[in-house]
């Protein structure tokens, strides 16, 4: 997909240093497909989740890392605080770490499973009041960036952020297959491509609230 914008990254497929990722991240600055991209590299990386096992930071390429924020926004902040404070005032004696010990574990998975469940939820407020928004533009055409391509149509990005599906039995002039290798589209007949990253006009076919969805077919 990168290829597609003309960015290149250094390194085999699989292991990509942290730090090309940082530097790519860093020069999309301002960019029109700086929004997309970001996005799509925070949907490619595993969920991050709350352990007791440190095993590094793989966006801030850092061995040992604590993160935290000030003032206190979540139950984990609260929890890293609580352990800073014990540690500089020198309260972090041997009951105390018994004690975080016995209890981190179940926090940490705690933490993780309600932090998922507020993502959720906050994911799902979004599309909604996309589709909302969306509703009284049916019709209406956009030019946007196709962000997903599967077997079932495209995914097209509007600059405001609104994705859509172009339903792949809505896509005239062609039968069109999808090539998992490569993330693409191919007409059969006519060999036309369409691929992440391509530029294309859609016009707003039908939204549904309940669905939470929104439809585009591709303009001619």
């Amino acid at each position: 997909m990168l290829q597609n914008f003309g960015y290149h990254l250094k390194g085999a497929k699989g292991e990509i240093h942290p730090k090309e990722i940082q530097k790519l991240l860093v020069g999309l600055e301002g960019r029109p497909e700086e929004n997309l991209i970001t996005r799509l590299t925070l949907r490619s990386m595993k969920q991050a989740k709350y352990a007791t096992e440190c095993l590094g930071h793989f966006g801030l390429a850092c061995k040992e890392y604590c993160h935290f924020t000030s003032p206190i926004r979540r139950y984990p902040d609260l929890q890293i605080h609580r352990i800073l404070k014990d540690e500089i005032r020198g309260r972090l004696n041997d009951k105390k770490i018994a004690h975080y010990e016995a209890i981190l574990d179940g926090v940490a998975q705690q933490c993780s499973k309600l932090e998922r469940r507020a993502d959720e939820a906050e994911r799902e407020t979004e599309k909604l009041k996309k589709a909302e928004y969306m509703e009284d533009k049916i019709g209406q055409c956009f030019e946007g960036v196709i962000s997903g391509v599967t077997g079932w149509g495209l995914y097209v990005e509007l600059p405001n952020t609104v994705e859509g599906l172009v339903h792949i039995s809505k896509m005239e002039g062609d039968y069109f297959i999808y090539d998992a290798a490569h993330y693409e589209l191919v007409g059969q007949t006519t060999g036309k491509k369409y691929c992440l990253g391509e530029t294309v006009t859609v016009q707003v076919d039908q939204v549904d609230t309940i669905l939470k969805t929104i439809d585009f077919v591709l303009a001619q």
